[in-house]
């Protein structure tokens, strides 16, 4: 059974979402402190976090910052009060994988749960290489000149999206929703800002691997 731990120190939000995980068919563990849900997230029992900011002791960015540097690719959806658009770019930079407002609606919260979890499961893809890259789904790997580079999960999906499609114009709207799915994302930043880091740790700024397609997309070249 997949095993959900839910961070959230308010009890109005805890306890109702930790119900309705739970007649999703999910095994949840409430944690009620920053300390408390590090340590339960590097213990290596859960699935996914899904992650207050606000949590006393340790905030939440505090948290995922040191799942990340642990190793652990946990899956960790972000949960916030702010609107700043600011937060959301902290949160994601952190290692968030997903960010969701509050007040949420509990449908588009279990769909974003859903998406993580089916992106975090063993897959029988097949390799993609294209030039000097290699993405080894199975192993969730992505190897440049056969050095492997970090990516953070949903940078990770941005990259399979292209190389998928190697040489042919991806529409924002197609990549936003194969990978937060939900193409209405397409008035924010939120893509352009994953693209700058994907470029940054491929180091596209010298290869110029990822090209820009004005008012369409992006476009993975081929040598």
């Amino acid at each position: 059974m997949t095993a959900v731990l839910l961070a959230e120190d308010d009890e109005a939000i805890a306890a109702p979402l930790s119900r309705a995980l739970g007649r999703e068919g999910y095994t949840v563990t409430v944690e009620l402190t920053g300390p408390a849900a590090l340590g339960r997230a590097l213990a290596g029992e859960h699935d996914l976090l899904i992650l207050d900011l606000g949590l006393p002791g340790m905030d939440g960015l505090e948290v995922c910052r040191q799942v990340r540097a642990s190793g652990r690719d946990l899956p960790v959806l972000m949960l916030t009060a702010r609107a700043d658009e600011v937060d959301f770019v902290v949160g994601l930079d952190a290692g968030a994988d997903d960010y969701v407002g509050k007040p949420f609606r509990l449908a588009e919260l279990l769909a974003r749960v859903r998406a993580l979890l089916r992106r975090a499961a063993p897959t029988d893809d097949p390799v993609v290489e294209v030039g000097d890259i290699r993405l080894e789904p199975a192993a969730r790997r992505v190897l440049v000149s056969g050095a492997e580079v970090a990516l953070a999960n949903k940078e990770y999906e941005l990259l399979k999206v292209l190389l998928e499609r190697a040489g042919q114009v991806v529409e924002r709207e197609t990549i936003l929703r194969e990978v937060w799915g939900d193409a209405d994302l397409r008035g924010s930043k939120t893509l352009d800002m994953h693209m700058s880091w994907l470029r940054r740790k491929l180091g596209d700024d010298r290869t110029g691997r990822i090209a820009t397609v004005r008012g369409v997309g992006f476009r993975f070249n081929v040598d």
